[in-house]
């Protein structure tokens, strides 16, 4: 059994003005296994990005003192930490802008508190920095180099694009773990607003033919309806 301290847990920002969402969002993010630092205001947020040193911020953009857009910049300004907008503003081009302006994932209310914190989860692989001494990630016989970009099934080198090995690397950072097409358009396509399930279904099906498998047969890559897919260890 795995246990895990408190060094382990992930310390939250959340930046959300209305109390009721704020509280329910809070504690359902505790229950998620995070520590969390509720705050309110523009000005409570950039005090507490410095006193409180999170490994991560979920902030709203209608805040009562300052616009939540110009707290990114403020924060981006002075640092690389990952920030999930969690609004209700659903406007696209909002949505890139933000994206083009630093923010690390969007997500669109309503939403629970497990849809957060498997957004942060994912901002915070791809924004931690990987261990040089031993980079690879193993499943099974399948072997996975993110510093090298190169990966081997059974020794043998496989030929990947760069969203097919994104992607394998996304499902092998979590084996076993299911994973949903909209999570896999969020952090391999940079679509945290949705976008097209088929782009991920093609690029599955490519990934499977180089791993040896199909859909109807599969080893490391395994479909589960309705839900989305995870990659396991066939042995």
């Amino acid at each position: 059994m795995t246990t895990t301290t408190v060094s382990d847990m992930v310390r939250l920002l959340l930046v959300e003005d209305d109390p009721d969402i704020r509280r329910t969002l809070a504690r359902g993010l505790t229950e998620q296994g995070a520590i969390v630092v509720p705050v309110a205001t523009a000005v409570e947020a950039i005090r507490a990005v410095t006193a409180d040193r999170p490994d991560a911020v979920v902030l709203d953009l209608g805040l009562p003192d300052l616009d939540g857009s110009d707290v990114l910049a403020l924060i981006r300004a002075s640092s690389d930490l990952p920030v999930v907008v969690a609004t209700a503003r659903d406007d696209e081009r909002e949505i890139v802008r933000l994206l083009d302006a630093g923010a690390d994932d969007y997500l669109i209310k309503p939403f629970s508190a497990a849809q957060v914190m498997a957004r942060v989860r994912a901002v915070l692989r791809r924004t931690s920095p990987i261990d040089r001494a031993d980079p690879r990630v193993v499943v099974g016989e399948l072997e996975i180099d993110p510093v090298a970009r190169s990966a081997r099934l059974a020794g043998q080198e496989l030929t990947l694009n760069r969203k097919e090995f994104d992607l394998l690397l996304a499902l092998a950072t979590r084996a076993g773990e299911v994973v949903t097409k909209r999570q896999l358009l969020a952090e391999v396509w940079q679509m945290p607003w949705g976008g097209a399930d088929r782009t991920v279904d093609v690029h599955l099906s490519w990934l499977r033919r180089k791993l040896g498998e199909t859909a109807a047969e599969p080893r490391y890559l395994v479909s589960v309806r309705g839900v989305g897919v995870k990659l396991v260890d066939p042995t």
